[in-house]
């Protein structure tokens, strides 16, 4: 799983031409460190970055706080019909994104949105998969809490507010690292609708390394580097609550 990786630090200080190399040289004789000095002045890469950044994280908080809010309904309140919505809203997982994603851009085209960040924001801000993982540990935590909290006089706001989501730290790091890392990397939704290079996500910046005739493999593995860094800092730092969210079950507090 690893192998990758190395690779990829590997080719990143590399001239092109030895990239592909066989064997493979894994130390080059003749380090190209200035590969990522050129990175920053061949595309501009600050302002990809910037970008994806910027989405990443609107998309990570709005999808935090509908798939909580909605979760907390379908968990712990009694409505009408609240079954057969939960059942229907669940069912889109099943459908890929791939058979809806045309009628979805002219849609937003009709709204005239795309080419602007706000459709990507828009169309990522729900996710069912965050409603059905929120849901799922809500379940756990006792309906005794909130019958307490509700004769203590508390609304349902204040109970979401201040026991469910202090007690939904581990699932809520699991959504974080899920949302941030699958809006960090998208890149076919931005193919779709972002096409001024102001705009443009770093996915779809590292195609400017490649041209009709080249590749600038070297180039695009040191990008790649930098890229997968906030990555990492937001996988290792919620680590502990998202082995805990996964494994999960019992009571939590």
């Amino acid at each position: 799983m690893l192998l990758p990786f190395a690779w990829m630090l590997s080719a990143s200080i590399k001239f092109n031409k030895d990239v592909f190399t066989f064997p493979i040289q894994w130390i080059p004789d003749q380090p190209q460190w200035s590969n990522y000095i050129k990175i920053w002045t061949k595309i501009p890469l600050f302002t990809f970055i910037k970008n994806t950044a910027k989405l990443t994280i609107i998309v990570t908080i709005l999808q935090l706080l509908t798939s909580s809010f909605a979760a907390y309904a379908f968990a712990k309140l009694d409505f009408k019909g609240k079954n057969a919505l939960f059942l229907g809203y669940i069912g889109t997982i099943a459908v890929p994104w791939q058979a809806y994603m045309v009628p979805q851009f002219m849609m937003m085209r009709s709204f005239n949105l795309n080419n602007t960040h706000l459709a990507i924001i828009c169309l990522q801000a729900f996710s069912a998969f965050g409603v059905f993982l929120m849901r799922q540990f809500y379940q756990s935590i006792p309906d005794e809490l909130c019958e307490a909290a509700r004769i203590d006089g508390m609304n349902e706001y204040q109970i979401y507010g201040k026991l469910m989501l202090p007690l939904s730290k581990p699932a809520l790091s699991t959504l974080t690292i899920f949302t941030f890392v699958g809006t960090w990397n998208d890149f076919l939704g931005p193919m779709l609708y972002l096409t001024r290079d102001e705009l443009k996500t770093i996915q779809i910046g590292l195609r400017m390394f490649i041209t009709q005739y080249s590749a600038e493999y070297g180039l695009i593995m040191a990008a790649s580097v930098v890229i997968l860094i906030p990555v990492l800092i937001v996988f290792l730092s919620l680590q502990k609550y998202f082995v805990e969210g996964i494994a999960s079950t019992g009571i939590k507090g």
